[in-house]
């Protein structure tokens, strides 16, 4: 089955060994995804647009697999200060109110860089065409 992959640039891509998304079939799975841009944190100390930033980038990866938001069936928010949860979740359901995924939120100890406050992956399932 073949694969295709979306790659944002990150230097980390190719440190680490990964990309930004990947589609095989009709199964599309998104990296866990920052808000960082240009190796820099975008919105640091702003729950609420963190997450939007996050969302937005997940929202073009998925655009670039074939995908649009509607067809995400699973989200999984792994956030440093979950007391935020309400700012996450407005702008979570800001892009998934119509379409109701599985969702997960946990709180986790650090990210990648202490002003990152939100982590996204998402689950997806498109028709094969």
């Amino acid at each position: 089955m073949s694969r295709t992959r979306v790659f944002t640039g990150s230097p980390w891509e190719p440190t680490v060994g990964y990309c930004r998304a990947i589609r095989v079939g009709n199964r599309i799975e998104v990296a866990g995804t920052t808000a960082m841009k240009d190796g820099e944190v975008v919105g640091a100390g702003d729950a609420y647009g963190q997450a939007r930033f996050v969302l937005h980038t997940i929202e073009q990866a998925l655009l670039e697999l074939g995908a649009r938001m509607s067809d995400v069936i699973r989200t999984r928010m792994y956030v440093t200060d979950i007391s935020l949860w309400e700012e996450f979740g407005r702008a979570h359901g800001e892009y998934f109110r119509d379409v109701q995924p599985v969702a997960t939120m946990v709180e986790v100890k650090a990210l990648i860089d202490p002003a990152l406050m939100i982590e996204i992956e998402v689950e997806a399932v498109v028709d094969e065409n």
